[in-house]
Order: structure tokens, then sequence, then C-alpha cells
């Protein structure tokens, strides 16, 4: 009996050591590297940005192709063995400027979906939390800029602050935390009421402690979520800015300057326009590929 009794216990063990739990996000990861689209996406996401980050070091070390030297008596050329991408009007290699300027791109989207991520997780955790008449105050303050033109505004704030790198992002964001603030809102309205933040408000913690301590951690699933689907927005507001003349100046290129160059040369030089508005969808697809798939990895009724 004994023996039996110590097969059975030395039986369950393994069986107990196989019932573990996961955290949200190793679930959420799990599932992400489920959704092959979103893994391929990822990938694309990482060799652009490698290759705009190192390829015009890699272009001027061994060619001497820098973005903005020009070689007028050169002009523009088809893509050849010289020139994959061809070379623009003033004689500039294509690619190490769609490099460049796929580097300006993604940081003006990366910098300008941070600050609105910032600005709309504090400004909606806050009116949540506070409740009553600052609530409905900060929220129809959200609602009455909803109303107004997304793209005028960052328009008179361009207009206003100047047409710098550092301006352009900060504008773009500014204006761009509308949706979070409202996502981070409804987050904090089914949280503040849970166990731990009353746990929390009968030990006398201070309410800006329970918001950036307890509510703000406890949102960060839906934040990321809406963080990846303003990265693509974010750049295609860059884009259109640059087409306007209103973005990245010249002569340092962003995908959206490079396109507006291209559009005004399509039908004699058609490469211009081809290669870099070539790499903004593949940029733009992936981005958003990769935002699906992290929203589904995230969703709670995705489990399987």
């Amino acid at each position: 009996m004994t023996g039996a009794d110590d097969s059975l216990a030395a039986g369950a063990r393994p069986d107990d050591a196989l019932i573990a739990g996961t955290s949200l996000w190793q679930d959420a990861w799990r599932r992400l590297r489920k959704n092959s689209m979103a893994v391929a996406s990822g990938l694309i996401i990482l060799l652009v940005g490698l290759a705009c980050l190192v390829g015009p070091l890699v272009l001027h070390a061994v060619w001497g192709y820098d973005a903005q030297t020009q070689d007028l008596a050169y002009g523009p050329q088809p893509p050849s063995w010289q020139h994959p991408f061809g070379t623009d009007f003033y004689g500039r290699d294509l690619l190490v400027r769609v490099l460049v300027g796929g580097r300006v791109s993604l940081s003006v989207g990366l910098l300008a979906a941070i600050v609105a991520a910032t600005i709309g997780t504090i400004y909606g955790a806050v009116a949540s939390y506070a409740g009553g008449v600052v609530d409905s105050l900060m929220m129809r303050t959200v609602d009455i800029l909803y109303a107004l033109p997304y793209m005028f505004l960052v328009i008179i704030l361009v207009t206003i602050l100047g047409k710098s790198l550092l301006l352009l992002f900060l504008a773009l964001g500014a204006v761009g935390w509308l949706l979070t603030a409202r996502v981070v809102r409804g987050q904090v309205m089914s949280l503040k009421e849970q166990d731990f933040v009353l746990a929390a408000r009968s030990l006398g913690t201070p309410g800006r402690a329970i918001v950036f301590r307890h509510l703000i951690p406890n949102t960060l699933g839906p934040v990321i979520v809406t963080f990846t689907l303003t990265v693509p927005s974010m750049i295609l507001q860059e884009a259109f800015l640059s087409f306007l003349g209103l973005g990245v100046q010249p002569p340092s290129p962003s995908l959206g300057s490079l396109i507006n160059d291209g559009a005004n040369q399509m039908l004699v030089f058609w490469w211009t326009l081809v290669f870099p508005g070539g790499v903004m969808t593949l940029l733009l697809f992936a981005l958003n590929f990769l935002g699906d798939g992290v929203r589904d990895a995230l969703d709670p009724r995705m489990r399987t």
C-alpha cells in the first residue's frame, strides 16, 4: 500500500509541474508568435530600420555617397549597378536619400507617437480618476478638439512653432493624443473601483500615487496597442506635411519630401517616385499588420 501510495504521489508531481500560470504578457507573446503576418511585419520593420540606420553609413564609407552632395553634371540617371535606385534631378544617389528619409520618417513617427501616448495616458487617467465635473470638462475638451480638423490643427502648430524636426513631432504628438486619452479613460473607469485601488485608498495613498503607480501601469496593454497603430498614422501625417512643404525642410530628405519631388518628375524620371513610394508603402503596411497583431494578442477574447 505504501509503495502504491508513493508511486501515486510520485506520479502526481509531474502533472502538478505541468500546471503553471502565465502572465498576460507571456500569453500575449505566445499568441503574437502564432500570427505569421505580424511576425513577418515585425521582421520587415526591423530590417528596414536597420537599413535606414546603417545603410547610409555603409554607402558613404564604401562609395562616398551622401544625401546632400549634388552633382548637377551627372543629373538624373535611371537605376543601375552603380546607383540601384538611380539618382535624382540634382545627381544625388536616391538609395542613400531614401534610407536617410526613412530614418527621419521613422524617428518622427515614433517620437510623435510617444508624445501622443504620454499626453493621452496621463490626461485620460487623471480625468477618469477625478470623475465628476473635472472629468466632464476634460472630456468635453477632447470632444471639441475631435470636432476640429486634425490636419488643420497640425498645420497651424507647425506654422506657429516653425519648420524644424523637433517641433514637427511635438506638433504631431500634441494633437494626436485624443484617441489614447479616450482609451485610457475607459480602462481607468473599470479599474478605479477594483479591490487593489480601494485598498490603496484605505491606506491613505495619495491620488497622484494611485494614478501613476496603480492605474496607469494596468492600462499599458491598450496603450501599447494604440501606440502601435498611432506610429503609421504619424508617419503618414509627416509625409503629408512634407508633401505640402511644411514638414522636413530641404536639403534634408524624408519619405514625404522625396515622394513630393518624385510626383513632380514622375512622367520623365519615374524612379524618383516609385522607390520612395514603395518603401513608404511597405513600411506602412508592415506597421499596420504589426499593430493589428499586437491588438489581437492583447485581446482577452482571443485567448485559446
